[in-house]
């Protein structure tokens, strides 16, 4: 981020999710707050108040907006003028839609992250009944928590399949602060398999190659459609050759090349570097280069297409 820009940390989630519960530790812990001066801005107040002696020991200083049309532009910029904050962390009002934050943030102010708190017991009476509230907070977030989870609630969850509505996001359920587990217990499928075709986007790629490569079994013998680099190589096997893309793990300097490898008559024909729409069945091979079992492409079509604008998947 920009020297001179400011992160958001948007929380949101309905009244008594439990927003406040994992705000608090987070600002009165000193990994988050240090040498920060932090902007707390509240826009609803529910049964859990925070210890504003404790968080201003962390330099972070408390503001509620508890109404809609005060959340303004210039209401933010004041708040900004007034506490110079280094970042802000927002309490969202789970009944305001979050694509509201673009037209009312400082142009200093950049989202960063956006976590969405959902309490467990009423997830389906939320979804069902503020369906367009709810799926947006699910749709956007880089962190989603199900909090007050239990044994009984966790299929049922799974069940939902939130992988397909965000595959992005990082999903964890929590168990009345017993426990935390991951969403995804292997049983969650981020793509939906019931299509003749899986059409991948080009944002869907990196996600689709971590888990046909953790979990092949699950894709063996659907058809994937899917756009890619070209890459030849003496080291694969006669007749082989891959398409995938360059992945950022973290960092410019941290690249790898996520490639499926393919069999197809095109193999001789294509060039490294070419770009291509790859329509292709998955199989199970025993192959040395892939270090036993795994998953490989049997062509079905390939063709040219135009290098996309972006190139690299980002996890």
């Amino acid at each position: 981020m920009a020297a001179n820009q400011i992160p958001v940390y948007l929380i949101s989630g309905f009244l008594e999710a439990g927003k406040t519960n994992f705000i608090a530790p987070m600002l009165t812990g000193d990994d988050f707050t240090e040498d920060e001066h932090t902007l707390l801005i509240v826009t609803e107040e529910g049964e859990e108040e925070y210890d504003i002696e404790e968080l201003r020991r962390h330099d972070v200083r408390v503001e509620v907006i508890d109404s809609e049309k005060e959340f303004t532009l210039q209401t933010l910029k004041k708040l900004d003028a007034k506490y110079q904050p280094t970042q802000v962390v927002l309490e969202y009002n789970g009944m305001w839609q979050i694509a509201k934050t673009q037209e009312v943030f400082p142009k200093e102010w950049q989202l960063y992250q956006i976590v969405t708190i959902v309490e467990s017991p009423t997830f389906n009476s939320y979804a069902k009944n503020m369906a367009s509230l709810m799926m947006e907070k699910l749709r956007l977030a880089d962190l989603i928590v199900f909090n007050r989870c239990t044994d009984e609630l966790a299929p049922m969850l799974r069940q939902r399949n939130i992988k397909l509505l965000n595959r992005q996001a990082e999903i964890y359920l929590e168990y009345n602060g017993e426990r935390m587990e991951e969403y995804d217990d292997g049983s969650v499928c981020p793509f939906d398999l019931s299509e003749p075709v899986l059409d991948l986007t080009d944002d869907d790629y990196g996600v689709w190659y971590t888990d046909v490569m953790d979990k092949p079994a699950r894709y063996e013998g659907k058809t994937v459609r899917f756009r890619g680099m070209v890459a030849q190589s003496p080291k694969f096997p006669r007749g082989a050759y891959a398409v995938g893309r360059f992945a950022m793990v973290c960092c410019a300097e941290d690249t790898a090349f996520l490639g499926m490898l393919c069999y197809g008559s095109e193999q001789k024909r294509l060039r490294n570097k070419d770009w291509v729409e790859v329509t292709a069945k998955v199989q199970i091979k025993n192959l040395r280069v892939l270090g036993g079992e795994g998953p490989v492409l049997y062509t079905e079509s390939v063709k040219a297409v135009p290098q996309p604008e972006e190139t690299m998947v980002y996890f």
